[in-house]
């Protein structure tokens, strides 16, 4: 068996990774969904809104699908 094989992120690294993707000066915001114990988000430029994504079990996934709904904006 090889040795090779990746290590999977940890939430915090995942974390890490989305953000560093996210333009600094956009506004990224997170909340807890209710009991459910589910994340939504949003990051969207300053001067723009936009769209939340709901449902995600962590705040990494969260985040990540928030900026694939926004990223338009940069064009």
């Amino acid at each position: 068996m090889g040795h090779n094989y990746a290590k999977p992120l940890t939430p915090e690294q995942k974390l890490a990774r989305v953000l560093a993707r996210v333009p600094a000066d956009w506004v990224v915001a997170i909340e807890r969904e209710g009991d459910a114990g589910l994340w939504k988000a949003s990051a969207h430029p300053v001067d723009g809104a936009g769209e939340w994504a709901t449902g995600a079990a962590d705040i990494a996934s969260a985040v990540e699908e928030a900026w694939r709904l926004n990223r338009d904006a940069l064009a």
